[in-house]
């Protein structure tokens, strides 16, 4: 597999961010944000597609590299 394009990172990270912001929230508050996550989402799930279509690449090991990429960049080595 080609080396993940920085935009699907951005996208994907942006989704997880919004995730992160339902903690602790409740009621329309919750509501709310979970729309926020489920656009992010929605976007970087639609990116993720056209790039796999566009390039051949499988869709399905397109988004493993993308989320693994997000994930190793926001883990802290040390804790």
């Amino acid at each position: 597999m080609a080396e993940v394009p920085d935009e699907l990172i951005k996208l994907e990270r942006s989704a997880e961010q919004e995730r992160a912001k339902l903690a602790g929230l409740a009621g329309e508050e919750y509501d709310a944000q979970w729309a926020r996550w489920r656009e992010a989402a929605e976007a970087a799930q639609a990116a993720v597609t056209a790039h796999a279509e566009a390039s051949g690449e499988n869709r399905y090991e397109l988004e493993q590299a993308v989320k693994k990429a997000v994930r190793h960049a926001t883990e802290d080595p040390a804790e």
